[in-house]
C-alpha cells in the first residue's frame, strides 16, 4: 500500500495541471470568441442604425438626402436633417440593448473629408484612432461623398466581468476537485492506517489471550495428574490459577466491551457525589502490592482543600487504575509514580506523574486514539490493546471534565485531568 501511494499522488497531481491547463486554454478561447462575438454585435448594431436612418430619410415628404451641417462644440443643430443629435443617440442605444451591449458609447458623424457633423458631448477626436472605435458608412453606395458613423465604446469593464466570473467558475469547481482528491488520500490513508492498527489489534489481543489459554491448559492437565488429585492443596493451587487467569481474560474482554459502548455511547453514568481523595487512597491501597513487586516509589501530595466531584464513583475510580497502570506499563527500572491534587478555581485537578520513556510529539497526538499503542523502540513489548487511555479520554469527556499530557522522550509524562467541584 505504501509503495502506492507515491504513484496515486503523481497521478492526481498530473491529472490537476492537465485540468487547470484545459481551463486556461478554454478561457483564453471563450474570452476571443467573446470578444468576436462583441465586435460583430456592435457592427451588427451600427448598421441596423444606418438602415432605420436611410429608410427615414426616403420617407422624407420634403424629399432631402440625409444632410448633416457642422455644428459648434456643446450646440446640437442641424437644418434639413431628418434626426436629431438625440435621436441618432438614442436609437443607436436602441440596436446596442437588442445584442445586450449596455456599456457607455460616444458617437460622432463624419463627412468625407472628416469634419465631424454631429457628435455627442464627450466624443474626442483621438477616439477616431482607437482600436474601441467602430465606423459604418451611412452612404456605401456613395463611397466617395458618404457620412461615416463612428461610435467610440469601452468595453473593458465587460469583459473584465466576464473574465472574472469564468475565472470564479473555474477556480471554485477545480477546488472541489483538489478536495474530492485530498478527501480521497486521506480516506486512503485513514483505511491504511485503520488496516494497521487492525492487525496490531489482532496480533496483541492473540498474544494476550494465548498466555492464559496456555497457563489454563497446562492447570487443567496437572488438575488430572492422579499425584496431584490426591493433594489437596495442589488442586488448591491450581484451580486458583485457573481461576486467576480466567479473571485477567474477563478483564480483557470487559475492556474490549466498554470500548465498544463507549463508541456506541451506550454507557449510562451513574452520577454521585465522591470525595475524590478517598478514592486516591483506595487506589494507593489497592495498587500497593502491586508496587512493592515491581520496586516502585508511589507516593499522594493531596493538596486539594475541595475534594467532592458529581461523578460516577466506578468509571471514576477506573479511570485512576488506567493511568496508574499506564504509568507502570511504560516506567522504567526503579519507577517513580506521584499523584497530586490541587483548587483551581471551582476544579479540582489530578496529576499522576511518571519517570518513564515519555513520549515524543507524534506519539501525544494519538495516545487517545482507539488502538493506538506507543512504540517502545521498534517493537510493542508492552502489554495491552490500546484502549486504556481511550477509555479515559471516553469517561473524562463524558463528564464534562478536561485531560492532558505533557510527556518529553526519555524524561516521563505527566497526565492532568480536571473536574468541576460537586
Amino acid at each position: 500500500m505504501k509503495k502506492i501511494f507515491p504513484v496515486i499522488i503523481s497521478l492526481i497531481v498530473v491529472s490537476l495541471l492537465g485540468i487547470i491547463y484545459l481551463q486556461v486554454d478554454w478561457i483564453s478561447g471563450t474570452m476571443k470568441l467573446k470578444r468576436e462575438q462583441y465586435d460583430h454585435d456592435i457592427i451588427s448594431s451600427l448598421n441596423n442604425v444606418r438602415e432605420v436612418i436611410n429608410v427615414k430619410k426616403d420617407k422624407s415628404i420634403l424629399g432631402f438626402q440625409l444632410q448633416f451641417q457642422p455644428m459648434s462644440f456643446g450646440k446640437f443643430i442641424a437644418t434639413s436633417t431628418v434626426y436629431t443629435n438625440y435621436e441618432i443617440q438614442e436609437l443607436i442605444r436602441y440596436e446596442f440593448r437588442k445584442n445586450n451591449i449596455r456599456q457607455p458609447f460616444e458617437f460622432c458623424i463624419k463627412n468625407q473629408v472628416s469634419t465631424p457633423l454631429m457628435y455627442s458631448s464627450g466624443f474626442k477626436s483621438e477616439y477616431f484612432d482607437s482600436e474601441h472605435n467602430y465606423s459604418v458608412l451611412l452612404n456605401p453606395e456613395v463611397y466617395v461623398s458618404s457620412e461615416s458613423l463612428n461610435v467610440y465604446i469601452e468595453p473593458d469593464n465587460y469583459f473584465k466581468n466576464h473574465l472574472a466570473t469564468l475565472l470564479l467558475f473555474a477556480a471554485l469547481f477545480t477546488s472541489v476537485i483538489i478536495a474530492a482528491f485530498v478527501l480521497t488520500l486521506k480516506t486512503m490513508l485513514s483505511q491504511s492506517k485503520l488496516s494497521e492498527i487492525k492487525s496490531d489489534f489482532i496480533n496483541n489481543m492473540t498474544h494476550e489471550f494465548k498466555t492464559p489459554i496456555a497457563t489454563i491448559q497446562l492447570a487443567s492437565d496437572a488438575l488430572n495428574n492422579e499425584k496431584v488429585i490426591s493433594n489437596k492443596e495442589q488442586i488448591k493451587y491450581y484451580s486458583s490459577i485457573i481461576k486467576e487467569e480466567n479473571r485477567r481474560m474477563n478483564k480483557q474482554v470487559e475492556k474490549i466491551l466498554q470500548a465498544a459502548q463507549l463508541e456506541k455511547d451506550e454507557i449510562t453514568l451513574q452520577y454521585k457525589k465522591i470525595n475524590v481523595h478517598d478514592v486516591l487512597n483506595r487506589v494507593a491501597e489497592n495498587t500497593k502490592l502491586q508496587m512493592e513487586e515491581i520496586g516502585a516509589t508511589f507516593s499522594l501530595h493531596l493538596m486539594a482543600t475541595k475534594v467532592v466531584i458529581n461523578a460516577d464513583e466506578v468509571h471514576f475510580t477506573n479511570i485512576m487504575f488506567n493511568l496508574v497502570d499506564n504509568a507502570i506499563k511504560y516506567s522504567k527500572e526503579n519507577p517513580v509514580i506521584e499523584i497530586s491534587t490541587r483548587n483551581v478555581d471551582n476544579t479540582i485537578h489530578i496529576s499522576i506523574k511518571d519517570n518513564g520513556i515519555g513520549m515524543d510529539k507524534e506519539t501525544q497526538n494519538h495516545i487517545f486514539e482507539k488502538f493506538y499503542r506507543a512504540h517502545t523502540g521498534n517493537l510493542h513489548n508492552v502489554k495491552g490493546f490500546g484502549l486504556g487511555l481511550t477509555y479515559v479520554k471516553n469517561i473524562v469527556d463524558a463528564h464534562k471534565g478536561k485531560i492532558s499530557v505533557e510527556s518529553e522522550l526519555n524524561n516521563g509524562s505527566t497526565f492532568t485531568i480536571s473536574f468541576n467541584l460537586a
